[in-house]
């Protein structure tokens, strides 16, 4: 039992909790989600291809076709992976989606359709995505990796929103998943969305803080739920919350100078000015973090998919230990058991 509690960091061994080596050799990748995940959905959508300046977001402050000031963590998990998923947009000029397509787009909620203040269109939710998804891929790739990151606007721009619809939306997508066949599902809960700077200053943070609470116990919930039903799919959980809280906590430790204020005034509709130092912050607008945080999303991810941290500075280490302790934590009994 011993040589098979191997350490990946002390931080896991001090817990005991097993490890496995980093498998990247999933097929392709398939994204599900909004804003945080969008690569490029929006920005086509709203005319960026030929007038960036004019999209959603409007490129430059943004870079074309995220909602960042660089890569998101798709890209960034996409380069570790050796996958590059193309927008679900890119298939309508008839680019064939050899590594996997990225069906997440800015504004999305959780349900089949969003209503986003300042667009004129219906937007794809969760579970709009996942039926595109099985419309165009019946049998899902088993050897293929599936991540889902939803939820925030549905409780950011939600006057009444519903906790349990919103867990339940996103339980039915991963379920949805499961029955067309994919194996390999990696689900991020939400950060404090009380914490970031819209909340703020609308006076919402108390609220949106108790609200994301609840609906990450909710979602651990459900996911052991569908890990029970579902043992032979690798569903992992990724503890974004914890991420942020560990990043807020200790800012000059990850490099960050200002945690609170953003570094665009504006919106992603409206920008007024930005900073020329966005790396110093963790907020690039009032909704969305810097690249330079995605990054840490991307190797918390990474490290919860392989139950290890991966190598990086001392200080990633601990970050990316603990994002290994949020998805393995609920699988302690069953993988010890199986090493007996």
């Amino acid at each position: 039992m011993k040589k098979q509690l191997l350490a990946a960091g002390f931080f896991l061994v001090s817990l005991g909790i097993p490890t496995k080596a980093f498998a990247a050799s999933f097929s392709q990748f398939f994204i599900f989600g909004d804003s945080l995940s969008d690569t490029g959905n929006v920005f086509t959508a709203t005319g960026g291809l030929t007038n960036p300046q004019k999209a959603i977001p409007p490129s430059p402050p943004y870079a074309p076709g995220r909602f960042s000031n660089g890569k998101v963590w798709v890209d960034y998990a996409g380069e570790k992976l050796k996958l590059n998923p193309i927008p679900s947009a890119a298939t309508q000029t008839g680019t064939i989606p050899l590594q996997g397509v990225n069906f997440a787009i800015g504004g999305a909620e959780t349900g089949f359709q969003s209503t986003f203040p300042g667009t004129q269109f219906n937007i794809p939710g969760v579970l709009s995505q996942v039926g595109l998804f099985r419309q165009n891929f019946p049998v899902a790739d088993p050897n293929a990796l599936y991540a889902v990151f939803a939820g925030g606007n549905d409780y950011i721009f939600n006057p009444n929103p519903d906790v349990n619809q919103v867990v339940q939306n996103l339980s039915v997508a991963v379920g949805s998943l499961t029955q067309a066949g994919a194996k390999n599902i990696v689900v991020l809960n939400l950060p404090n969305l009380g914490d970031i700077p819209f909340s703020r200053v609308r006076g919402t943070s108390q609220q949106l803080n108790n609200l994301t609470k609840q609906h990450n116990t909710q979602l651990a919930v459900a996911l052991q739920g569908l890990r029970s039903t579902n043992p032979n799919v690798n569903l992992t959980s990724v503890d974004i919350n914890s991420l942020f809280d560990l990043v807020k906590g200790n800012p000059t430790r990850f490099g960050f100078k200002d945690v609170t204020n953003s570094c665009v005034i504006g919106d992603t509709t409206n920008v007024i000015s930005a900073c020329s130092n966005p790396d110093d912050f963790l907020f690039f607008d009032a909704v969305h973090p810097t690249t330079k945080v995605h990054d840490l999303i991307a190797k918390a991810t990474l490290a919860s998919i392989a139950g290890k941290s991966i190598p990086e500075s001392s200080s990633v280490l601990s970050l990316l230990a603990l994002g290994a302790l949020g998805a393995f934590a609920l699988k302690r009994k069953q993988l010890l058991s199986s090493t007996k």
